[in-house]
């Protein structure tokens, strides 16, 4: 298990913990985060778990697949650091991880 830093929309930011394996969606939303919709469940097919991953963290993920970056592009609070938290696997690597939840669009 390892910790996820989330910045809510509000600016608070909460800690959840995350099982390794897991997405990082799962870990965010099995905490009660509701904020961070994931209306598909993980099937990189909405959008609703957009997040902004801090600079420092964003070369440790892995590479953002064409389906993971054609629907950012709908997106209006797209960023440099903007990512699918479903399409982010959840690693030991990954423990301590900065991420703020991206306003909803």
């Amino acid at each position: 298990m390892g910790t996820i830093n989330v910045t809510l929309r509000d600016g608070t930011d909460q800690s959840v913990e995350a099982a390794d394996g897991s997405s990082v969606m799962e870990a965010i939303r099995d905490a009660g985060i509701d904020e961070l919709l994931a209306l598909c469940g993980g099937c990189c097919s909405c959008a609703t778990c957009h997040v902004h991953v801090a600079g420092e963290w964003f070369d440790k993920l892995s590479a953002m697949s064409e389906d993971e970056d054609d629907l950012l592009e709908s997106s209006d609070h797209r960023t440099l650091q903007s990512r699918l938290s479903c399409q982010i696997a959840y690693t030991d690597a990954l423990d301590g991880l900065q991420l703020a939840i991206a306003p909803e669009d």
